[in-house]
């Protein structure tokens, strides 16, 4: 497996396809496996660059408390020591939380830059509600398919679920590949809550668009709302009637999307 030393742990990555670098971050409990439904159009057009958070999948955990800024500084550190410049960047979630803070403290790296379904956080950000955070959070004694099956209808949309079972079977296959262990989701979440870029987001120079469900019930859409408001030469683009897992479940219009945008 490809492993880079980067700021004081071993980080898994991947590289796929030729042209500009396009960084992608995933968000908490996941990894690289998660952009299945990106690496195949996107590696057409651009140098594609995923990997693993850390405390997550087949990169290092340390067991440390981990903060949004410190995953920025490994993105920047991987960057660096993949002799990357800049970049074009695409942050999903807890990703997008690592994005700000990169664009924030990394200026001259980020070419521009892609925001799905994520939030400023701290107290401008509208919190899923107390079930939705129950059915997130609370998962001693789950397996990582009973957590799968659990969120489901947080993740995609009903009509999805029903139609498409044999994709639904799919993304559980995917999402069991690395699964993260309750102790370094528990790192990852604490981290997430201390997230706030409210007051800092008018120092991003870096082109933005906004891209989220508009029925999204772990990162509600009002927080997208929010980061236009506090970003306002941004764009802002809303997937009708899907939820966490837009760019997943209509792919082909999500990576348009980002391809024309990066293009």
């Amino acid at each position: 497996m490809p492993t880079l030393k980067v700021n004081g742990i071993e980080i898994y990555y991947e590289i796929h396809g030729q042209g500009k670098p396009l960084v992608m971050i995933m968000g908490i409990r996941r990894n690289a496996e998660w952009w299945y439904a990106q690496i195949p159009s996107f590696s057409k057009h651009f140098k594609v660059i995923v990997f693993d958070n850390r405390g997550a999948g087949r990169s290092e955990m340390p067991r440390m408390d981990y903060s949004i800024r410190l995953f920025a500084e490994d993105t920047a550190k991987l960057m660096e020591t993949l002799n990357i410049n800049s970049a074009h960047l695409l942050g999903i979630s807890m990703g997008g939380y690592i994005a700000q803070e990169l664009a924030i403290n990394y200026p001259d790296k980020i070419k521009n830059m892609i925001l799905g379904c994520t939030s400023c956080g701290g107290e401008r950000a509208v919190l899923m509600s107390q079930d939705n955070m129950k059915k997130f959070s609370d998962i001693k004694g789950l397996t990582p398919k009973d957590i799968l099956r659990m969120n489901m209808k947080i993740y995609f949309s009903d009509e999805f679920i029903q139609k498409y079972p044999n994709k639904i079977e799919e993304f559980i296959d995917i999402s069991l590949r690395y699964a993260q262990t309750p102790e370094f989701f528990e790192r990852q979440f604490a981290a997430c809550l201390k997230h706030d870029t409210a007051d800092r987001l008018d120092r991003i120079s870096a082109p933005t668009m906004i891209l989220a469900g508009d029925d999204d019930p772990l990162v509600p859409p009002e927080n997208s709302k929010i980061l236009k408001e506090l970003m306002p030469a941004s764009e802002l683009y809303y997937f009708k009637g899907l939820r966490h897992c837009f760019f997943i479940e209509d792919a082909d219009r999500f990576n348009q999307k980002a391809i024309d945008f990066f293009g």
